[in-house]
Order: structure tokens, then sequence, then C-alpha cells
């Protein structure tokens, strides 16, 4: 069986909550008019990359994205709930200031303790980290293209490359249809190639919401 050697996380197109910087989390927000165009636009560029399979979280805007993809390569999506972004409980809908406001003892535990804290109602970072662990191995293990796509969220895409590399990769933000590349080394380790690649939007606006544990 073809071993896979390179994985393309994709950032799914925008919504109208990204537009308003509310916090996402596993709600069931479609692409806006903007997000189907960069998720079109990235359609355009993906048969160069190689892609062979598509493997997707199974949140609307997510497989809103997969879709449009997948009709430009010819392929089925596979859907995994695993891949889903972060819950974020209580502070689902939130912007990040009224999460500072209205939960601003929480919030000061979330900034000292970022990976272990888990968000009211919600998940820690450790907790995506954990789920996207089984995903990734139970893809690898099954998949038969030397190239893949992951279409994933913000703290689940940052999770999976520190798990993968092995080291925290410094960006703050993950765009909408970014692009992040990781390829296997020759001790089949794996090393990135490319951190929130957006070259394909041609100067489409993009939104990248911040996040609650990052620091400013």
């Amino acid at each position: 069986m073809t071993e896979v050697k390179r994985i393309i996380f994709i950032r799914p197109g925008e919504t109208e909550w990204n537009r308003q910087g509310k916090q996402q989390g596993w709600v069931a927000s479609p692409l806006d008019v903007r997000g189907v165009q960069q998720a079109e636009k990235l359609a355009k560029v993906v048969p160069s990359i190689g892609v062979g399979a598509i493997y997707s979280s199974d949140l609307v805007r997510a497989k809103q994205t997969a879709e449009i993809l997948a009709r430009k390569l010819g392929l089925t999506p596979v859907y995994d709930e695993r891949l889903r972004e972060r819950s974020v409980g209580n502070w689902q809908g939130l912007t990040l200031n009224e999460i500072r406001d209205w939960y601003s003892r929480e919030y000061a535990a979330l900034q000292a303790d970022p990976d272990q804290f888990r968000i009211p109602g919600g998940e820690s970072r450790l907790d995506v980290e954990k789920r996207m662990k089984t995903a990734i191995v139970d893809i690898l293990a099954t998949a038969s293209n030397e190239t893949i796509a992951i279409i994933s969220h913000t703290t689940a895409i940052k999770m999976c490359v520190r798990m993968l590399a092995g080291t925290d990769v410094e960006f703050n933000f993950v765009t909408n249809t970014s692009v992040t590349t990781l390829a296997r080394t020759e001790s089949s380790t794996w090393r990135v190639i490319a951190v929130d690649d957006t070259l394909h939007l041609e100067g489409l606006e993009a939104t990248a919401v911040e996040e609650p544990e990052d620091k400013r």
C-alpha cells in the first residue's frame, strides 16, 4: 500500500460568524458568499498539489468546503467527527472581548494553562489533540495516496501539527481556506513545509479569528 508522504491541512471557508468574530466551536455555520468564493479559488489550485483523498470534519462549514474541492478533484470526501473544531461550550457565539468581560476568572485560568484548561461545557486543547491523534492514526493506517487533504479547524490543525511535527509552530492564526503542509521525512518523522498559505486567494479578503488562548 502506498505510504502517505504529504498531509495538506485546510481550514474551511469563511462564515458569517467568522466575520463577526464569534467563537464557533461545533455550531452549524454554513459558508457565506465569500467563504464559497475562497473554497472555489482553492479548488482551482488543488489539482496541481496532487491530492488523492480528502478527509474532513463533519461540521457544516467543513463539509461544504470539502464538497467544493471534491467536485474539482473527482473525489468523495470521508467525513470524521474527530476532525471537528474544539468544542467551546458556554463560549459558543461569544467574541473574545465578551469572553474576557463575562468569564474573566476562567479566561485568566486559560491564559495560565492554555493546554489543560477546559472551557466550561467544552474541551481543552489536550482533549482536541487526543481525538485528533486517534483520527490521524486511523487515516494514515488506511489511506492509500501519497498526498491527502484534511479539512479541519484552527485549534484542531494547530494541535495536529504540533503532535506530528513534535514542535510548537508559531502561527497565531489559521486563515480561512489556508493551506498548512507537512511532509514525511526519510526517517518517517514529519516536518512543516508551509503554514497558513493563502496565495490561492489572490487578494480575496479572508478572516482569521483570534483564539482565546492567543496572548496579546
